[in-house]
């Protein structure tokens, strides 16, 4: 982490759950860091998950629509983490223009800016398997065919070609990084806008049954936070990473009815239940999806250490202690 030293690093999405775990990193390396947060209360930001290192970095309250705040924030950066997003699923597809606002349109706002006033600075996206769709085959590696089945899917994707292209014309260094479940503290659990995991980790807390759609087969991969952000680092200071996508992913696949079961053991009391699909969220459900990761393996280094049940460990302790902040 030494590379970070004295480096000035943007964050954007700073105040969301891998976002603030990014920031503490970098600040463990020296660097100086600037988190760009809209705290927005629909979108993940929230202030509980900076409280430790609320002086330890500037905090600029902006968003990332708009052109003219952007723009004097890349000046001068040497590192650019974009995480900032629109994540929800369902509201892409009740509220379309909005996340195409966000997810495409201020990527592009972005990238525009970082031409015109800071071309060198290397720059991490943080995309989404969502953008597949639903698995034609399992693994999902990167040459699989991209057929999103939401809205958000299609502006992710939107989003992560102009990293790309503004890479290939400009030559401006971007790396995009497919992230799969991420979970961990700090993360969304009010709703399900960003992870069902999340409202899940709520419901067991306050000693309500958590709710398993369909008939909870469904396999999924997850990354806890702390793998995402040492992909994200790995990502900045590799140069083999420079113009590539590429998958985060886990060896360890689960469905999601065990899922239930090993979260509820690890807690060590709660129920869960299998309840029936709601229609909006079945129209866009993708089925199984894993992904192969190989190719992080291979440029980055990078292999996830935290283990699903030492993952939701640490999870649900967190939150047994700082859920208040985060329920309302």
């Amino acid at each position: 982490m030494n590379e970070f030293k004295d480096a000035r690093v943007l964050i954007t999405g700073g105040c969301g759950f891998i976002g603030s775990m990014l920031a503490r990193r970098l600040l463990q390396g020296g660097a100086k860091v600037t988190l760009v947060d809209s705290l927005i209360p629909l979108y993940g930001g929230n202030l509980a998950n900076i409280a430790d290192i609320r002086d330890q970095v500037w905090l600029n309250i902006a968003d990332v629509r708009d052109p003219h705040a952007m723009a004097q924030l890349i000046r001068n950066q040497d590192y650019l983490f974009n995480l900032a997003g629109q994540t929800s699923h369902v509201d892409s597809m009740t509220d379309p223009f909005t996340d195409l606002e966000i997810n495409a349109t201020a990527q592009l706002s972005i990238l525009e800016a970082v031409r015109k006033f800071n071309p060198s600075i290397r720059i991490v996206f943080a995309s989404t398997r969502q953008l597949y769709g639903k698995p034609q085959y399992l693994p999902v590696d990167e040459k699989h065919p991209i057929v999103p089945v939401d809205i958000n899917g299609i502006h992710k994707l939107a989003g992560e070609g102009y990293h790309m292209l503004y890479h290939k014309v400009y030559g401006i260094a971007s790396t995009c990084l497919r992230l799969t479940n991420t979970y961990g503290p700090g993360m969304r659990v009010k709703d399900a806008r960003q992870t069902f995991l999340g409202i899940w980790v709520k419901l067991l807390l306050n000693g309500q049954s958590i709710q398993v759609f369909g008939d909870g087969e469904q396999l999924r991969d997850f990354n806890y936070v702390d793998d995402a952000v040492d992909a994200l680092v790995a990502a900045a200071l590799r140069k083999e990473a420079i113009g590539e996508v590429m998958n985060l992913g886990s060896s360890e696949v689960t469905g999601l009815r065990r899922l239930a079961e090993r979260l509820v053991a690890v807690h060590g009391a709660g129920t869960w239940e299998l309840v029936p699909f709601p229609a909006e969220r079945k129209a866009i459900d993708i089925g199984d999806y894993y992904g192969d990761w190989a190719k992080a393996k291979q440029l980055l280094g990078w292999a996830p250490r935290v283990g699903l049940d030492e993952g939701l460990r640490r999870t649900l302790a967190y939150y047994q202690v700082h859920g208040a902040a985060y329920w309302e």
